[in-house]
């Protein structure tokens, strides 16, 4: 049997059914501010990381510390602002990733999760 590619006309939610953070690249663009806010230190390490040693095995860990603290944001940022959260990452996923496209929906965002 073929089986073709499902094409998808728009993102539902930025979660699953069980409320873990799917990170597609329009989430992680619509949280992009939120996550260079929050995990600037497990970034900056991981960044280090990788300068210091070009062997990609030394910085896993270094590397899940960062998973770690982007999966719990984004989980955060859904539980506190669900719609507008998903009306970003919804708006960012039909146009692309094009900001431009999606500053009402950003406003709002930021407006019901204002960056720390």
């Amino acid at each position: 049997m073929i089986q073709f590619p499902v094409k998808l006309t728009r993102m539902a939610s930025a979660v699953d059914a069980v409320g873990e953070p799917i990170p597609t690249s329009a989430v992680l663009m619509s949280a992009s501010k939120h996550i260079a806010g929050r995990c600037r230190g497990e970034n900056l390490a991981f960044l280090k990381c990788k300068k210091d040693d070009p062997n990609p095995e030394k910085c896993l860990d270094k590397g899940s510390q960062v998973t770690r603290c982007v999966m719990s944001l984004l989980k955060d940022l859904h539980q506190k602002c669900t719609k507008e959260m998903d009306a970003y990452a919804g708006c960012m996923y039909h146009n692309t990733d094009e900001f431009e496209l999606c500053r009402k929906q950003q406003k709002d965002f930021e407006k019901s999760c204002p960056l720390s």
